[in-house]
């Protein structure tokens, strides 16, 4: 089928002999897409049910090497297909979309082939599940999730299968460290939180078609960390760095940048030294009288306890969002709200606080989560201090801003609400979804959420914004010194204590993921490609500019590469290319 797409691809503007045209570029792109679409969700039916689309729920991805290379096929022969297209005669809408598609199956084939992640990555396994997208939303009758819940489960043993079966002999450490963290929690999840919340199951020889299924996941689950423990981490080496050409494919294909990774290094740097100086004025104003770190310090004491965590998250949720419509920031497409919750167990070695919203196609359950991590009671009490001092009153409001309103929640409900293509929905550009929730923290300060008139309070709202800030900036530098200049791990961990001003744990958890998410730069990248493109737009718009329009404009058009949002917002075409 794919082949003779292709071949009336490449000929949009001629006939077949018999007088009939072939399909324009416009029809043969859309029907390409589509093609493309049903294969993407046949390999990944987890991501498909994510997505809404439940006639995946019983469905795994085969991860025999067979398959592997059979979908690598499938990617090859799609991207060159889309490669003899005629873009040129594509609609505006259609090579919008085009190049959406494009950077994605570049970026899948990136990540097949180029750093490997089925063969180098044992967190590709670890994580390849997610048991509690059946029993989070109630998107059917619990026994039918149960049902496809217990087919899913019967496949966990075959993934660690293969698994083994796949990865290289020689892993790299700390790829290694976060699997077991996140396979033991998955482990503790089934058997602890999983079975508390089918307890509502009335069939009871279903309950027991269920245990039987968890406990074959849990033991191949704990299999799998016994197996990493004893047979990966003695051979285990440091090479996690994916290396400078991998990084620079890794640049282009999600975010369209062409700059070299010292340059994006280079921006950063003087970004923190620039953030630095916020900070530093910051503390000024609260206390002149003694440094700046040590008054961050003393903001950070100002936190809630363990149990009052969640509880303080929740009550300020409300006051947020009220804000945000009340100064006319943007608009509020749905009155559905998100709820608080604690991070589950198993995604808590890889999570401070989250968003968790259902799939674009999901048409039974709206819920929506807003995670945020607890502290583990098994932590030293300085490790439990710690932990806390990132939650203080000030940061746990910019965490919410950027969580739910105006952050992810918010781009959530627009993104539905829009008239976005399927391709629109589905694929999204880390730097857009990141850079525009870390964009609204400073924008929700800059339009006065924290300052009632007092210039302390409002200063430290500030300080917490900025720390929050020299956080992700932090990650764009380690990032790129972690996989371009080979720095370590605890060199990491030092750099985040020494500009983040956090302690040994959170720092070094900071570090850690580093190794496996090179892409955390695109917090502090897409935040600065839209603060340039609001301040070209405004200079666009000159009186006429508001900035609740440039603000819906940014959520309503997809989540696609800036790059491209600049076409779509800037009237001056010699300004769609300059991003930073």
């Amino acid at each position: 089928m794919l082949l003779l797409l292709g071949a009336a691809i490449t000929c949009s503007s001629c006939h077949n002999g018999s007088g009939v045209p072939t399909p324009s570029a416009d029809s043969a792109f859309q029907k390409l897409s589509q093609v493309y679409l049903k294969g993407w969700m046949d390999w990944r039916p987890q991501s498909a049910v994510a997505l809404g689309f439940h006639m995946y729920d019983t469905m795994v991805t085969d991860y025999s090497k067979l398959s592997i290379e059979a979908e690598i096929n499938r990617l090859v022969n799609i991207d060159s297909i889309m490669g003899a297209l005629d873009t040129t005669a594509l609609n505006a809408q259609d090579w919008y979309d085009y190049r959406i598609l494009r950077s994605e199956i570049q970026n899948e084939l990136w990540g097949f082939r180029d750093v490997r992640f089925f063969y180098a990555n044992p967190m590709t396994y670890a994580g390849a599940i997610d048991v509690n997208t059946y029993i989070k939303r109630n998107f059917a009758p619990l026994d039918n999730r149960v049902r496809s819940l217990i087919a899913v489960e019967n496949r966990i043993p075959e993934i660690y299968m293969d698994a083994k079966a796949n990865l290289d002999d020689s892993l790299a450490k700390p790829l290694i460290d976060m699997a077991i963290e996140v396979a033991e929690g998955n482990a503790s999840f089934m058997k602890g939180d999983l079975l508390t919340a089918l307890k509502d199951l009335k069939d009871p020889g279903l309950m027991a078609a269920f245990k039987k299924s968890n406990d074959q996941a849990v033991a191949a689950t704990e299999d799998y960390v016994k197996f990493l423990k004893t047979e990966k981490l003695p051979k285990s080496n440091n090479k996690y760095a994916i290396g400078e050409a991998n990084y620079r494919k890794m640049l282009l294909n999600v975010e369209m940048l062409t700059l070299s990774p010292d340059s994006v290094l280079s921006i950063g740097m003087t970004e923190l030294k620039r953030e630095q100086d916020v900070f530093n004025l910051s503390a000024h104003i609260i206390n002149p009288n003694k440094a700046p770190i040590d008054v961050y310090k003393d903001l950070e004491k100002e936190h809630p306890t363990a149990d009052s965590l969640i509880p303080t998250t929740r009550k300020h949720l409300e006051t947020i969002r009220q804000y945000l419509i009340d100064h006319k920031i943007c608009s509020m497409p749905s009155e559905v709200r998100i709820q608080v919750k604690e991070t589950p167990p198993y995604a808590r070695a890889t999570t401070t606080a989250s968003c968790d919203v259902p799939g674009p196609f999901e048409t039974k359950a709206n819920e929506a989560y807003y995670y945020v991590t607890p502290v583990d009671p098994k932590w030293t009490l300085q490790q439990q201090e710690d932990w806390l001092s990132t939650f203080n009153y000030y940061t746990t409001d910019v965490v919410t801003i950027h969580e739910a309103y105006p952050g992810h929640y918010t781009q959530f409900l627009h993104l539905n609400a829009s008239k976005a293509t399927d391709l629109e929905k589905i694929f999204s550009s880390y730097a857009y979804v990141e850079g525009w929730a870390h964009y609204t923290e400073k924008m929700m300060l800059d339009e006065g959420y924290g300052n009632n008139g007092d210039s302390i309070t409002a200063a430290k709202y500030r300080m917490a914004q900025s720390g929050d800030a020299l956080l992700r900036i932090c990650r764009l530098c380690c990032s790129i010194q972690l996989h371009c200049k080979g720095i370590s791990v605890d060199s990491a961990t030092h750099f985040f204590m020494r500009n983040w001003y956090q302690g040994d744990k959170p720092s070094r958890q900071e570090a850690l993921r580093g190794t496996f998410d090179p892409g955390y730069l695109f917090y502090t990248v897409g935040k600065l490609e839209i603060l340039k493109l609001r301040a070209d737009y405004q200079k666009q718009e000159g009186a006429n500019y508001s900035l609740k329009t440039f603000n819906d404009a940014l959520m309503d058009n997809g989540m696609p590469p800036i790059r491209l949002l600049r076409e779509r917002l800037l009237k001056d075409k010699s300004e769609w290319g300059d991003v930073l």
